[in-house]
């Protein structure tokens, strides 16, 4: 996000651009709040927030959104579904795709944004289904309603909390869902015990998000930018394995997308970090 974490009249932000090292996992995640509140105004008001390039993709321009959306997996029939100004371009695949869900079903959407993959799986669990979207940004959770009021989804709402302590009762949730969001918790061990905490048995997670084939250098790893940007943070895909397996999944299945390069490059041009990750599938079970 090249220009949201630019000092602002010579005054640096506090939370968005210092460097990883100095930053606690909660002052790394207020930078991200930070950063996805600027989204969320500068998408709502029209006027440019300067990250067009970066942020998973996101820009102000809702041509570019659908242009983005078609390009990582959703339909032009999927985005004719949802009110305007729900696809923000925030993504890096279609999570339901894989998600297999059904009518009357209960689904969570992990960082849930303007709304727009909790208004697909509305379609998809129908009038007695259930969606719930969590985020922790007050200004996409204040979005997300506003189009959730538009759009007359009765069955979604929208809750302010953080992914790594989900607003949810004990096993309550059919599927949980996600797109380009647990790359950037500074605790991703954390999101999948509570996901394991939240599901039935025999609840299911599909997830789209970018993950690390091999290990990122300092330089790619502590860039503020980068990590905002979904890059940075990514997890090793073998690390996610164990993360996952250590809360309790089973029939784990991590499958990353090498035609996903091609996007991720435009993320953040001439950084070469489309080397070290790609978007993946992560489907995984609770027993």
């Amino acid at each position: 996000m090249s220009q949201c974490c630019q000092p602002q009249d010579g005054v640096q932000e506090t939370g968005c651009c210092a460097s990883e090292e100095s930053l606690s996992g909660d002052q790394l995640r207020q930078g991200v709040r930070q950063a996805y509140r600027q989204v969320a105004e500068a998408e709502s008001s029209g006027e440019p927030c300067g990250v067009a390039s970066s942020c998973c993709g996101v820009s102000d321009s809702a041509a570019i959104n659908t242009l983005i959306s078609t390009r990582i997996g959703y339909s032009a029939e999927e985005l004719e579904k949802v009110p305007s100004g729900a696809d923000m371009g925030l993504g890096c695949g279609n999570p339901k795709a894989i998600a297999a869900l059904k009518r009357g079903e209960t689904v969570v959407d992990l960082g849930s944004g303007g709304g727009f993959d909790c208004f697909l799986a509305a379609d998809e669990v129908g009038r007695e289904g259930r969606v719930i979207g969590v985020d922790m940004t007050p200004e996409m959770v204040s979005k997300a309603r506003e189009n959730a009021s538009r759009g007359n989804y009765q069955q979604v709402e929208f809750r302010l909390g953080e992914i790594e302590h989900l607003p949810l009762a004990d096993s309550s949730v059919d599927v949980i869902i996600s797109n380009c969001v647990i790359n950037l918790s500074p605790d991703k061990p954390q999101v999948f015990r509570e996901a394991m905490r939240v599901l039935k048995s025999g609840g299911r997670l599909a997830i789209s998000d970018v993950v690390a084939t091999i290990v990122l250098p300092d330089e790619l790893r502590n860039d503020p930018q980068l990590i905002a940007g979904c890059m940075g943070n990514a997890a090793l895909i073998d690390d996610l394995q164990q993360m996952l397996a250590a809360a309790g999944f089973s029939r784990i299945a991590i499958e990353p997308k090498d035609e996903s390069k091609a996007f991720i490059r435009d993320w953040a041009p001439g950084k070469g970090v489309e080397a070290y990750v790609v978007s993946a599938m992560i489907e995984a079970v609770k027993p």
